[in-house]
């Protein structure tokens, strides 16, 4: 890794910790370094020639960076250690066996661009060759949207030298050169520029693409308040609507009313706001975007000063996600004049609320990501509150190749799961009371004198005993009013058993021991089962007394079973029909299984005591299963993710199925070059396949499932988010994955 720019830097260290299945602070610690260090480099700080070295060693080779794992293992947590190495070694013997792919390029994605250009206050032929220059390397980068700050042809901070007819003359000129030079690329420029028009003067962007100018947009909003004094120098351009302006020889489309369109791609509509424009109640923007704007530029001089980054992001966010669309701002930096004022070069890229990428202040860098116009078309389908209104707007059509592009956007692995431990911690915390207020609830309304839970050793009981415990304390009740089951049978082992008892003795819970072998005996000799059958009488008819016992006891009790099944089991239809399918309330039915570990990791890390935190930690190194058949010793025989497949991989594929509805071809695109180095394409392909198989057939048991919370932006219930025929035809699914 030698001393590269600092966006190739960050990406590199995303590559490092998505590799290596490692954290920002965790890595740092491995490394010996500042808890914070890594953090730093990935918001814009470029490490020194050592550390730069370090990183180098274990980027191109993991041997080193399993040799550090391996040395510095105590600097981390168990669970960290187990899952950087078992990432680290999968990684290595994919590489030993020539596993290594390129990455798959996506439809329907939009490569764009935010750059400060380095201003010459005034002096129009340097800022042109200076808008040359970014032009060039965003060209180098095969953008195909790029954006620069407000008024960069003369520098934003003129003030009365706007007032000189030399000075927009020589920017009329210099659109002329600009407009020629973009002859014959793949590119759509967006430049800030002073114009006059009707003897007025106007802030304006505008869009030039293949040697044309395509449109001028005015500025609406013309601030004069504290520091700014634009009224001086410009009018507002709100009344000009469908006009043209003259510049050079050219006569254009002129109006605050134009939307860009490409010929190529109907969801690719762009439009134009200028600073304030986005500052103000309602901003064009949202005007815009119900008119079909996809994609909102927006050229900036945003001045710094303490908090306003902070806010001027949640701008851009929460714009472009109550606009659900892309939003790309570029300000202004560099060489403006800071005789009153200085300029960070805050530039930021967002896409339905979330900030794709933002230089750090000061920076000056250009900043790149690709828009997924797939994304936003759908969530404005999803959403029939979300109003379709031309507003009177005029569209002007351009062209681009817009071809499937090999994106350098990172897609997280865990799609449910944040990768900011901060930001984590705070989502399992919020999680945990969401699920215990529902049930706290419920038990407040029926009058139940007891939670009867089935407790296995696995992770979904544990989380869902874990929120009894909390409800209860909510209601300040004893958590004896909590009855956990045991119900061991052929294939419980001693570990889980063990880890059972040794939850609900940290609880503090009632607790039973019920073993059912003898009880299913009797059932299998009752409907002539051989008992030496594995099939799915033999598994099912366990799951089924499990669930008997446990509604009797409630019954009994005056109280009602816990559900434990969650998210990812109930898109893949891996639960027992009227057995662990069934409850009186479900807890975990919106959390998938990779945010669970999360969370009970979470309980045991802050709020557990030592008994329930020894039995948790446990929990969550044992495989996944169901152990339904029996174990060989104390050798858990039956792993679920072995049978159905990796749960990170179902839990991904379920996000962007069901939350953004792309099509099977962009979930595998998108799987395998996340997941490249950790998984074949064939290992994805297969359990692509499966995951579509099994969601489609298995919409009968979510058809009837009991209550539960919605906690997350995915869920599978039929009174809520997903209502879908038990009966419907996976044929058109199915037939496009057999062609990848």
């Amino acid at each position: 890794m030698k001393k590269e720019n600092q966006i190739e830097i960050t990406e590199k260290i995303k590559v490092l910790l998505d590799r290596y299945s490692i954290g920002k602070k965790p890595l740092s610690k491995l490394l010996k370094w500042g808890e914070g260090t890594i953090i730093r480099y990935l918001e814009g700080d470029l490490p020194s020639e050592k550390y730069l070295a370090c990183l180098e060693e274990i980027y191109s080779d993991p041997n080193k960076y399993l040799e550090i794992l391996k040395s510095n293992k105590d600097q981390i947590t168990k669970v960290a250690y187990n899952k950087s190495l078992k990432a680290t070694n999968n990684y290595i013997l994919q590489s030993q066996h020539g596993d290594f792919y390129s990455d798959i390029p996506l439809s329907n994605m939009v490569r764009v661009a935010a750059d400060s250009i380095n201003i010459k206050v005034a002096d129009v032929d340097e800022n042109k060759k200076s808008i040359l220059k970014s032009i060039d390397r965003a060209c180098q980068k095969e953008v195909q949207l790029l954006v620069l700050n407000e008024l960069c042809l003369t520098g934003y901070t003129c003030n009365d030298l706007f007032l000189q007819n030399k000075l927009i003359d020589k920017v009329e000129e210099a659109l002329e050169k600009i407009k020629l030079y973009t002859k014959d690329k793949n590119i759509i420029v967006v430049v800030g520029a002073p114009l006059r028009y009707l003897s007025k003067l106007y802030n304006c962007g505008v869009a030039i693409g293949d040697g044309k100018i395509l449109g001028v947009v005015p500025k609406i909003n013309i601030p004069n308040y504290n520091e700014f004094y634009e009224v001086r120098h410009f009018v507002s351009g709100k009344d000009v609507l469908s006009q043209e302006i003259k510049i050079g020889q050219d006569i254009v489309p002129f109006g605050s009313n134009l939307l860009f369109r490409c010929e190529n791609n109907k969801d690719f509509v762009f439009g134009i706001e200028i600073c304030e424009d986005l500052w103000v109640s309602i901003p064009p923007s949202s005007n815009m975007a119900e008119a079909g704007a996809t994609v909102i530029v927006n050229l900036s001089a945003s001045n710094e000063v303490i908090g306003k980054s902070d806010y001027r992001r949640d701008l851009v966010s929460s714009q472009s996600a109550r606009c659900d669309c892309a939003y790309v701002y570029a300000s202004a930096g560099d060489g403006e004049s800071t005789q009153d004022l200085v300029f960070s070069g805050h530039n930021i890229i967002a896409e339905d609320g979330i900030v794709l990428n933002e230089t750090k202040l000061f920076k000056n860098n250009m900043i790149i990501s690709e828009i997924d116009l797939d994304k936003i078309t759908h969530e404005r389908q999803r959403k029939n509150t979300f109003s379709s209104n031309q507003f009177n707007y005029k569209m002007i059509d351009f062209s681009l190749n817009l071809k499937d592009l090999i994106v350098h956007r990172v897609f997280p692995r865990f799609p449910f799961v944040p990768n900011d431990e901060s930001i984590r911690e705070d989502r399992c915390k919020q999680i945990l009371a969401m699920q215990a207020n529902g049930l706290k609830k419920r038990i407040e309304h029926i009058h139940c004198k007891k939670i009867v839970v089935g407790l296995s050793g696995g992770l979904d009981s544990a989380l869902a005993i874990l929120v009894a415990a909390e409800a209860m304390d909510l209601l300040n009740r004893s958590r004896e009013d909590i009855i956990a089951v045991t119900m061991p049978c052929f294939g419980t082992t001693h570990r889980t058993k063990s880890n059972a008892e040794l939850l609900a003795e940290g609880l503090k819970t009632s607790f039973m021991d019920i073993n059912i072998s003898k009880a299913v005996k009797q059932h299998f000799e009752d409907i002539n089962q051989d008992i030496n059958n594995f099939d799915v009488t033999f598994e099912n008819g366990q799951a089924r007394e499990r669930t008997q016992v446990l509604m009797d006891i409630a019954n009994k009790e005056g109280g009602i079973v816990l559900g434990t099944g969650d998210l990812s089991e109930l898109a893949l239809g891996w639960a027992t029909y009227n057995g662990d399918h069934m409850s009186m309330y479900a807890v975990n039915v919106s959390i998938p299984k990779t945010l669970i570990r999360y969370i009970v990791k979470y309980y045991a890390d802050e709020l557990a005591n030592e008994i329930t935190a020894k039995a948790l930690y446990d929990i969550l190194s044992t495989p996944v299963s169901p152990e339904l058949i029996p174990a060989k010793g104390e050798e858990i025989t039956q792993k679920t993710e072995d049978i159905v497949g990796p749960y990170e991989l179902h839990d991904f594929f379920l996000y962007y199925v069901v939350r953004w509805g792309f099509n099977p071809k962009k979930v595998y695109a998108i799987a395998v070059n996340t997941f490249k180095n950790v998984y074949s394409k064939e290992t994805i392909l297969k359990w692509l396949k499966n995951f579509y198989r099994r969601f489609f057939m298995q919409q009968f048991k979510r058809s009837c499932l009991p209550d539960g919370p919605k906690v997350g932006s995915v869920s599978l219930s039929p009174r809520g988010d997903w209502r879908m025929p038990s009966d419907a035809i996976s044929k058109m699914w199915l037939e496009e994955v057999e062609t990848l």
